[in-house]
């Protein structure tokens, strides 16, 4: 069975050129949705992916329609590898019922290694320099150290306030201020 997924980022965008050539490629069923494809709330992507079974044909009218990056791209020929299900892009001309298309997504499987392993690398640099240049990685601090021991000590009266009253009064997050009554048990 073919199915099709046909997808556009936004509602005045048009779906009928890519519904009109997985038509053509002969699709059992097809379905669309007009969402980014940035979110992970692709409802039809995920109704497809619950419907394919081995033997099935995913078929989208290009590449980027499946996914936003090779990561997730790799991952999903890879799920369907492992289940038996061919994968078809129309304008891409990539089909992995033929051992050119299995070939290209070998390619697109190194170089996504390749590319994880380069962000890595410059990652760890970059940290490197940073700190060698005396820079303190992370979130800046959005409260100062008096203000969290206010709501440490508020926190600790008797009767005390809820952490979630205490954290509006003093417009912080109670993650913050959990952090620090745990910072100051572990200093005893």
């Amino acid at each position: 069975m073919k199915i099709g997924y046909a997808r556009v980022s936004t509602e005045d965008q048009n779906l009928d050129s890519q519904i009109d050539a997985l038509k053509k490629e002969g699709c059992d069923d097809i379905f669309s949705e007009k969402v980014s494809g940035a979110s992970s709330e692709r409802e039809a992507l995920k109704k497809v992916l619950t419907m394919l079974r081995e033997g099935d044909t995913l078929v989208v009218y290009k590449l980027d329609r499946l996914g936003r990056t090779v990561k997730q791209l790799v991952s999903l020929i890879e799920q369907f590898q492992e289940k038996g299900i061919q994968f078809k892009s129309i304008k891409d001309t990539i089909d992995t019922a033929t051992p050119n298309g299995r070939f290209f997504f070998h390619i697109m499987s190194a170089i996504s290694e390749l590319e994880r392993e380069l962000i890595k690398e410059r990652t760890q640099s970059g940290l490197s320099a940073a700190r060698a240049r005396g820079k303190q990685g992370g979130r800046p601090t959005l409260h100062n150290q008096d203000k969290k021991e206010i709501a440490y000590q508020m926190v600790m009266e008797k009767p005390h306030k809820t952490v979630s009253e205490i954290a509006k009064a003093l417009h912080m997050s109670r993650s913050t201020i959990y952090r620090h009554i745990e910072k100051r048990r572990a200093l005893g």
